[in-house]
């Protein structure tokens, strides 16, 4: 960009943005002055609140049990159907929305492991997202399994890292597309190719990119996949997650938690366990209808946006924070520890500082929320469809200005 851009210019860029009418499709109000934890939580779309006031005063109130007949037992395929085509590069009946994401995980581990009997081992990197690990280590154990830890480097999880340790003993290796402290992105063809040479099965996590970065799981033939609906697709707190399994595999997966919602006649309440024949067999219990409908809603802006242009933004966003961060807070102590590539990078730039806690803790009472993560970084994430030029400028204006002082 040459000079550092002043904020007269974030204007002018918010001015021509493509994607500046969906910001007005958001409950956004003045506080905060800046929002930078989209990567957390997003923010409520519009659409979202006055469709979960219908399915309270109208199906709920005036319908009463007769929406379950009337849509909301196939709520979990159909939205995962419009997820999987419109998010994740899946053809329909390989994707259903339920759970969260940790047991959706759980489910696929214990699925993974009944599709490789005779087999050791879970690899998973040491860096990866605690629930991720925390569940490697007890399905492990459920199963009988050794756990092979490997330690990425500081541009992510790549072949280098997970070819030595694959062999004819491996289950599965369990991935995040983007890590969740520096929003690197990992090579999930390249990657997933390596682990079907080994005879494994690849199982990704996809809730610091699901969307924000373009994902063909057929296409790179993924094995298993979850992610969060919360965060870039703005379903709301607590929304349920999403889970992928490859049509080749729904024959034979079993999952561990057989509840009523996957069985092969819901309604039938038979004396044994049946699983659904396809993708619906990976749920469980009675769906969250109103979740639900959030993550279906947040799908149709994504939809409407388009991933590409998502994308496009996301990339400019985050070039435009990194190059702030090095011209304002490297003098001053601060360090980025994303990549500077922007095709390794997701929609999160990470800052590490020393005073990384005591300075989210400022930021956030004058008006700025970032996302601290231990020890010592900053997340600074942005959300295309919500986060303006203007607001990233005055986030790191408001950084820059604490730490001078």
């Amino acid at each position: 960009m040459g000079e550092t851009p002043d904020r007269e210019q974030m204007q002018r860029l918010d001015e021509a943005d493509p994607l500046r009418e969906f910001r007005d499709r958001f409950a956004i109000g003045p506080d905060p002055i800046a929002y930078l934890d989209c990567n957390s939580l997003g923010r409520p779309p519009k659409a979202t609140l006055d469709r979960l006031h219908e399915v309270l005063d109208e199906e709920w109130a005036g319908r009463l049990i007769r929406g379950w007949t009337e849509g909301w037992t196939d709520l979990p395929t159909a939205v995962g159907d419009r997820l999987g085509a419109t998010v994740l590069g899946a053809e329909s009946g390989q994707v259903v929305v339920a759970d969260s994401t940790s047991v959706n995980l759980f489910k696929l581990l214990h699925a993974a492991a009944g599709l490789r009997p005779g087999r050791s081992e879970i690899v998973i990197d040491d860096a990866n997202f605690p629930t991720d690990r925390y569940l490697v280590t007890a399905v492990a154990e459920q199963r009988g399994l050794t756990v092979r830890w490997v330690t990425p480097d500081a541009s992510g999880l790549t072949g280098e890292t997970i070819e030595p340790v694959l062999s004819s003993e491996t289950v599965a290796v369990v991935g995040c597309q983007a890590d969740y402290r520096t929003g690197a992105l990992a090579d999930i063809a390249g990657l997933t190719e390596l682990v079907h040479d080994a005879g494994a099965l690849a199982v990704w996590d996809l809730c610091h990119s699901a969307g924000i970065v373009p994902i063909e799981l057929d296409a790179v033939g993924a094995d298993f996949a979850v992610g969060c609906t919360y965060k870039y697709l703005n379903a709301g707190p607590g929304a349920p997650a999403f889970i992928y399994v490859a049509a080749r595999h729904l024959p034979d997966v079993r999952q561990p938690i057989e509840g009523w919602f996957g069985a092969e006649d819901v309604f039938a309440m038979g004396p044994t366990y049946e699983p659904a024949t396809g993708i619906r067999r990976m749920l469980s219990g009675t769906p969250n209808v109103p979740g639900l409908v959030a993550v279906d809603e947040g799908v149709h802006l994504i939809g409407e946006a388009g991933l590409d242009r998502i994308r496009a933004k996301s990339i400019a966003l985050t070039d435009l924070v990194t190059e702030l961060a090095d011209t304002w807070l490297t003098p001053a102590g601060a360090e980025v520890v994303s990549p500077r590539e922007s095709v390794r990078r997701g929609s999160h730039v990470t800052v590490r500082h020393p005073e990384a806690r005591s300075l989210t803790d400022r930021l956030i009472k004058q008006g700025v929320i970032p996302d601290f993560r231990n020890p010592d970084l900053i997340r600074l994430g942005l959300s295309p469809l919500t986060t303006s030029y203007v607001e990233a400028w005055d986030g790191l204006d408001m950084l820059r200005g604490i730490i001078a002082a």
